[in-house]
């Protein structure tokens, strides 16, 4: 059953708010993750974590989360009803194609042949470009442009804020997800004309394609044949295993903001000296204030309703044991003012722990989901790399 949290706004409409990515549940016991302090919040800020007994749950951790009044709440709803009913929420977060995957063919062949640097004979490499939430497909072309240009295919997959926050379109997010595996399963379960195989790389952005990442996998559980198809992954900004309402109030009021958050974007001051730019910015801060205390209000109750951190705990289980043995490669950032890049490094040391192959680059000075702009050729130099790493495997027919 669906569990939703209504919130009454001062217009006497209502807010039915799911969380995101539903699935069947499962049983599994990972190991316990432990909870890592977020450095850019005061260390006694409450939090979620991960935790195993009996099979894994979420539970508390020692610094519990207290109960939160009403009339807070309530006033936070009003100003997060107004975003969503704005013209402005609309445009950024609709969908008018409303199809799971747009595919973009690299140059070298026609339905998916050919691949550049591994012969006529190697297989036919799709990478599948999960973004942040709030991305649009435009942000993912560069992307998807980048690996044609190494001949490999990609379609991209993208999540609105609205797809999360809305009932009707949290459910229609679902079911994208599941169609998304699906038509992946599809189209790799098959081979050229010519024979060659057909291959997956996936490329992650932020937690939210991540979690979309591990949705798939937890769709694919105990399909071999499907999972060996997994050739390699790539994790931007992702990767934080840990269920924390304000990692999650962040990455909302980033999706919202966009580049006017000073969590993306904090600048040095030398695009302000405009009055009218200073006036901006300030307003932007406190939109900012109101909306990252409204989410975390609201993460801290949504979070912690039993069915549905069930199956995000679930999904965090396939992305922790459940991994293809492929090679992994996460990227990030120690001033990424989104995901804690402690967390993400702890996850690295428990696959690696776990036996995985795993490589890592901090770029130490980009901002969240910027480290391919801010450092263009270093990004592709690693990608690069890795891709040679991970289709040396299967070059051979």
């Amino acid at each position: 059953m669906e569990a939703t949290l209504r919130l009454a706004a001062s217009s006497h409409r209502h807010i039915s708010v799911p969380l995101l990515l539903r699935t069947p549940s499962q049983s599994f016991s990972p190991k316990h993750i432990s909870t890592i302090p977020h450095r850019h919040r005061p260390a006694s800020a409450s939090r979620l974590s991960l935790s195993t007994y009996n099979g894994l749950h979420i539970g508390k951790s020692s610094n519990a989360l207290p109960s939160i009044p009403s009339s807070p709440l309530l006033s936070h709803s009003q100003i997060l009803s107004s975003i969503f009913s704005s013209d402005r929420f609309a445009r950024i977060s609709s969908n008018p194609k409303g199809t799971p995957l747009d595919w973009h063919f690299a140059s070298d062949g026609e339905k998916g042949r050919g691949i550049r640097g591994l012969g006529k004979d190697g297989p036919v490499v799709t990478v599948v470009l999960l973004g942040w939430l709030g991305a649009k497909p435009k942000h993912l072309r560069r992307y998807a442009e980048l690996y044609n240009s190494k001949g490999i295919h990609a379609v991209t997959f993208v999540a609105s804020v609205r797809d999360v926050l809305s009932f009707d379109l949290a459910r229609k997010l679902e079911e994208r997800v599941v169609s998304v595996a699906h038509e992946l399963a599809s189209w790799v379960s098959q081979s050229e004309e010519d024979g060659r195989e057909r291959v997956l790389i996936f490329h992650t952005f932020s937690n939210t394609g991540w979690l979309a990442y591990g949705a798939i996998l937890d769709n694919w559980r105990g399909r071999k044949d499907l999972l060996d198809k997994i050739k390699g992954c790539v994790v931007d900004s992702g990767a934080d295993p840990h269920i924390d309402p304000k990692v999650w109030a962040a990455g909302f009021t980033v999706a919202l903001l966009k580049k006017r958050s000073s969590l993306v974007d904090p600048g040095e001051g030398n695009e302000l000296d405009s009055r009218s730019s200073k006036i901006q910015e300030k307003k932007s801060s406190f939109v900012e204030t109101l909306l990252l205390d409204g989410f975390e209000k609201l993460f801290s109750i949504l979070l912690n309703l039993p069915n549905e951190n069930r199956r995000l705990v679930k999904i965090i289980s396939a992305l922790m044991n459940d991994q293809p043995p492929c090679p992994q490669l996460y990227l990030y950032s120690t001033s990424d003012m989104v995901i804690p890049y402690q967390s993400i490094e702890l996850f690295i040391k428990e696959q690696s722990v776990r036996g995985r192959k795993v490589s890592s680059f901090n770029f130490g000075t980009s901002p969240h989901v910027d480290h391919y702009r801010t450092f263009p050729s270093t990004y592709a130099s690693l990608l690069q790399n890795f891709l040679e790493e991970c289709l040396v495997m299967v070059k051979k027919p």
